[in-house]
């Protein structure tokens, strides 16, 4: 048990040390730094999926120790509230696991922490995170029109004959004031699936995956309460004064973002076994990373097709 426990302490340290490295790296606005922020929850997940809690508290709190001291307690605050802490959180509920006559199931079964929770707690864990941090760094008018005013002069260098009126700044810095959060939501949202996903992936190729891998196109679908809550993000837009109405633009973007998660396994789902499968999945994904536009139409998909499905398997004897 102590050697158990030493193990799981020294890889927690490790991908502690190597989530921050990972961050350190991001040092100028690029693509590469944009995947080196993506990639801090990785070495976390990783020790979460394949060993224990304990080891991916452990990268948590040494990870967090090592950006404060390289970047100062803020960047420290921001990467536990963003990577760290939700990748140690997603570790944990996939590992959950009871006996699935609890819920109803058969005897002799294990029932997994069905997949549509975890994403839907992604996303619960994202809207309030960005809602924290946007009171702490003071989001609102002025940080947007910083953010466009910058645009605006980086795009006068590029394009000299360029030139915009002061109408068309002014509904750009409301526009943006609008779409950050929202945009913010749903990229983050991605970005912990996704690294969630490929954790999995590399944990149950090493022979140290708890979970079984389960067949996400049909599973992955949202519960029917988050279209509540999807829903209340709408009336938040819609009713609250500023700044609060950004409150409700976090929601959409977030759980907006994990509709449209269960709106392309939907159509995994609904493909399979069709000959012209391949072509139609690749021409659903040019569509969006060329046009975007089509994402409305998997958040149709995702909204229409909600439900809960846990894993279940063989629950082993204890010896």
């Amino acid at each position: 048990m102590q050697d158990t426990k030493a193990i799981s302490a020294q890889v927690g340290l490790i991908a502690g040390i190597a989530s921050a490295l990972l961050l350190a790296g991001a040092v100028a606005p690029s693509y590469m730094a944009m995947l080196l922020i993506a990639s801090a929850s990785l070495p976390v997940l990783i020790a979460g999926l394949g060993w224990s809690n304990l080891a991916s508290i452990i990268a948590v709190v040494s990870g967090t120790a090592v950006i404060a001291t390289m970047s100062g307690p803020l960047a420290a605050l921001s990467a536990a509230l963003t990577s760290l802490g939700p990748a140690a959180w997603i570790a944990h509920l996939s590992n959950l696991a009871r006996p699935a006559e609890e819920i109803g199931g058969p005897e002799g079964k294990l029932a997994w922490y069905p997949l549509s929770d975890i994403v839907t707690q992604i996303c619960m864990i994202v809207a309030v995170v960005l809602v924290i941090l946007g009171a702490v760094m003071g989001y609102g008018p002025e940080l947007a029109g910083e953010l466009v005013d910058s645009f605006v002069q980086i795009l006068n260098e590029g394009n000299q004959g360029l030139t915009l009126d002061a109408a068309s700044i002014e509904d750009m810095k409301a526009l943006m004031r609008v779409m950050l959060p929202l945009v913010q939501g749903a990229t983050w949202v991605g970005i912990l699936f996704g690294m969630y996903y490929i954790a999995r992936g590399i944990v149950s190729m090493s022979g140290r995956a708890k979970r079984p891998r389960e067949d996400v196109p049909a599973q992955l679908r949202m519960p029917r309460t988050s279209l509540y809550t999807f829903g209340i993000g709408i009336v938040i837009t819609l009713l609250a004064p500023a700044p609060y109405d950004l409150v409700g633009w976090v929601i959409m973007g977030s759980f907006g973002a994990g509709f449209v998660l269960s709106g392309f396994a939907l159509m995994h789902f609904m493909t399979r076994g069709k000959p012209w499968r391949p072509i139609a999945i690749w021409l659903a994904y040019m569509a969006v990373i060329l046009f975007t536009l089509p994402l409305i139409l998997f958040l149709v998909f995702g909204l229409t097709a909600t439900g809960r499905l846990a894993t279940m398997t063989p629950n082993q004897p204890k010896s």
